[in-house]
């Protein structure tokens, strides 16, 4: 029988190697991952802006809007996307909140003009199978967002009425989204999400929308 110490060694060595692989893998993968990411991303964002034609990406925050080049496109937390004109045709974000098993990503695109979201995808979701991915497929569910209430108030401060999701037949105002019978908690993160990302970037984007409208350039 081999001794203790020969055993250890051997599996701290299959261990170390195992690692190695491991993370090589990773390394050699990253960059595919990182573009298939990027990809999808990009049509996400002509799927929630389907008038834009281009698209410019924006780092905004407290510290003000911030032109990012196109290698940054993970940094970036607005896409501006503009038609064919050069006239611009809405803005692309992500939020996420907590679903029925976990995070639940979308995209959702927001009109300046009528003050809308205008539309929504969801980039990552691993909720139930026939129940809480409707969010993805039912028309009813998707009806919401042709045009849901995100305005400002006269200041421009914060939002006139919040987003809130509530049960499915109840819906009476436009800033409330109709919830899905058997999938309410997937139905409501997506309300949360938005919720979240409209109080918290709505009001940073009314400082910054003549900036946005002219399409900042390099």
């Amino acid at each position: 029988m081999p001794k203790s110490r020969t055993l250890i060694m051997t599996l701290g060595g299959i261990a170390m190697i195992s690692g190695l692989l491991v993370v090589m893998t990773a390394q050699l993968t990253l960059p595919r991952i990182t573009l298939n990411k990027q990809r999808a991303l990009e049509k996400a964002i002509f799927s929630v802006l389907p008038e834009a034609t281009s698209r410019t990406n924006y780092l905004l925050d407290e510290s003000g809007l911030t032109l990012l080049p196109e290698e940054a496109f993970a940094d970036a937390n607005v896409f501006a996307g503009y038609d064919a004109e050069g006239n611009l045709s809405g803005l692309a974000m992500e939020a996420s909140a907590r679903g029925y098993q976990d995070i639940v990503k979308i995209l959702f695109g927001y009109s300046l003009k009528s003050e809308c979201v205008v539309g929504i995808t969801v980039l990552q979701s691993t909720e139930t199978p026939g129940l809480g991915d409707k969010v993805s497929t039912d028309p009813g569910f998707l009806a919401n967002f042709e045009c849901l209430e995100a305005r400002l108030n006269e200041s421009g401060s914060a939002m006139a009425n919040e987003i809130i999701t509530v049960k499915n037949g109840k819906k009476t105002d436009p800033w409330q989204i109709d919830g899905i019978s058997g999938a309410t908690v997937t139905s409501t993160a997506i309300g949360t999400a938005l919720r979240r990302s409209t109080n918290e970037m709505l009001p940073l984007i009314h400082k910054y929308k003549a900036d946005l409208a002219m399409r900042i350039t390099e």
